[in-house]
């Protein structure tokens, strides 16, 4: 069962904001899906490339998804047909295949580039060197890379109670974000995104300017991964 609550008082302030609310079905069964989709949600996310496949292929075809986990190279084909986003690309490797798979289903990937902002070792991401150099090669490649559409940056803080440290992570995200905007992506519209912002930590997010949320347990609940 959802928090219809939580969903229409976060739907009404981010509309009112302009902000994109992605509802992050993870590990939730299809009916909870049905259920926000029936109040209006259209955004999701998801962290594994088979449990979204299994999900699209019996939900409604309007829904945008959005893959939100680590992604592997030989995981892009299964997701290439109908993937709305993907909020975590971090290799070049890896940029290549989506615009792969996304020229044999004739279609734009839109993404995100994920950027290693948090003080913890599990988190995945580009360091700022990294970012630059696959924004370089990007730059350098962009007539072979047509079929893909680098949107923005995404990024999770720390894990932590301490909301100054929380703040100056997705600060400076957002710093690296207007940056590499000037310095790569001027020219295109499109690289506006910054994706950073969960349950636990939304309302700083938005104070440092995501325009991107990933929401779960506020609306479905904690989660029980024992199942």
């Amino acid at each position: 069962m959802v928090n219809e609550a939580a969903w229409r008082q976060l739907h009404d302030e981010f509309k009112t904001k302009g902000l994109t609310l992605v509802a992050v079905s993870k590990t939730k069964p299809f009916e909870d899906i049905k259920e926000l989709y029936a109040l209006g949600q259209r955004d999701f996310g998801e962290n594994y490339v088979q449990e979204l496949t299994e999900k699209q292929a019996v939900l409604p075809s309007d829904i945008h998804w959005h893959f939100i986990g680590h992604l592997q190279s030989n995981k892009v084909k299964y997701i290439a047909p109908f993937v709305h986003l993907i909020h975590t690309v971090d290799s070049f490797k890896l940029l290549q295949e989506i615009n792969k798979q996304a020229l044999k289903n004739a279609r734009i990937i839109g993404v995100l580039l994920q950027v290693f902002i948090a003080d913890e070792e599990t988190k995945f991401g580009l360091d700022e060197k990294e970012l630059a150099d696959l924004s370089d090669n990007y730059l350098a490649q962009k007539e072979q890379l047509k079929n893909v559409r680098i949107c923005g940056l995404m990024g999770m803080a720390t894990n932590t109670e301490d909301e100054q440290k929380i703040r100056s992570e997705f600060s400076r995200l957002h710093e690296i974000l207007e940056s590499l905007k000037r310095s790569h992506f001027a020219e295109e519209a499109h690289f506006s995104i910054c994706s950073m912002g969960m349950s636990s930590d939304y309302k700083l997010a938005i104070i440092e300017g995501s325009n991107m949320l990933r929401i779960g347990s506020l609306l479905f609940g904690k989660r029980d991964y024992t199942q």
